[in-house]
């Protein structure tokens, strides 16, 4: 479990037994069926209010949490550079431990698995709409600035991808909510509109998130296929300075598209409980390109994607595969 100051990131995969944590996935998977919504449903935004006491402190927390990690060089954002170099086979092995492995096990809230727990490839196959949404702690210079850098982001993203990735005002199926201790009762009433039939544990461990925790983001399964993701959930606190805040929505996102584990090998990369980076990296960059390379294929495990993911990794790095594949 990472100190109180690092980051601790989840992703809850509802639909086949699956558990992260750490940047990782967290999951329970019970092939749940999300219900659509109504056309007519459109989100207000809330009229913003002064923050309370408790959410002050919060901010003042996080504040000096940031400020402690610059002091020691980390949050890095330069994306990795001579002094952090990596070969096709780092890149290799790390999208193994980063995709198909899971460091927790289901049942047990955020508890270590005994042992790292190999899954299957998953990801989305239609296109991702992502949509923000601010609690009313939120100022409106905050919410001015969050929405530009998710868009912006969510449009790298699909330029490193090669995937259906945009920014929507309406019908989205990745809902970035950007809230903090005061917005428990927006937050709950919108994971509940958003994924119906979500647990009470889910509904609890997202309102009653410990500030050791810095963000969390839930990816849905359809019924029919556990390693399709549908739906997603993503919460960013507000009470974040600007860059811890922006580190959140970076690696949120690339865990809600299926990067959801981490790995102490993994350098120079956000999926990494180190903090030595805060934003994308160009190693992050080509995990996002290995996942959604057409050749792999959703519900592949590890051993049956390895001579793949080896060969694709080497032409990442201008490399000639060993092997004809």
């Amino acid at each position: 479990m990472a100190a109180a100051w690092h980051r601790l990131w989840p992703v809850l995969a509802l639909g086949t037994a699956l558990l992260l944590a750490g940047c990782d996935e967290i999951g329970l998977k019970s092939s749940l069926s999300p219900q659509p919504r109504p056309a007519s449903l459109r989100v207000v935004p809330p009229t913003p209010v002064a923050p309370s006491a408790q959410s002050l402190d919060l901010a003042r927390y996080y504040h000096k949490v940031q400020n402690d990690l610059l002091t020691r060089g980390l949050l890095r954002t330069d994306g990795g550079g001579p002094d952090t170099p990596y070969s096709a086979d780092d890149l290799a092995r790390n999208f193994e431990k980063i995709v198909f492995y899971n460091e927790y096990s289901s049942g047990d809230g955020l508890s270590p698995a005994q042992r790292l727990q190999s899954g299957q490839l998953s990801r989305w196959s239609g296109p991702v709409r992502i949509g923000t949404e601010f609690g009313a702690s939120v100022p409106p210079d905050q919410r001015s600035r969050d929405q530009a850098q998710i868009d912006h982001y969510a449009g790298r993203l699909a330029r490193i991808t090669g995937h259906a990735i945009a920014p929507v005002r309406n019908g989205a199926n990745f809902h970035v909510l950007v809230v903090g201790e005061d917005d428990r009762d927006f937050l709950r009433r919108r994971l509940q509109q958003v994924i119906p039939g979500i647990g009470p544990a889910e509904l609890d461990l997202f309102s009653n998130l410990p500030r050791s925790y810095y963000c969390l983001v839930i990816a849905v399964s359809g019924a029919h296929n556990p390693n399709d993701y549908t739906r997603a959930v993503a919460l960013i606190r507000t009470e974040h300075p600007d860059l811890v805040r922006l580190s959140c929505v970076h690696e949120e996102l690339a865990q809600g598209l299926g990067l959801s584990n981490d790995s102490p090998y993994a350098r120079p990369s956000i999926f990494n409980d180190d903090d030595e980076f805060a934003l994308l990296t160009s190693h992050d960059e080509l995990l996002l390109k290995m996942l959604y390379d057409p050749r792999l294929k959703q519900g592949m495990t590890a051993d049956q994607a390895r001579p793949l993911t080896t060969a694709i990794a080497r032409e990442l790095m201008g490399q000639q595969p060993q092997d004809p594949i």
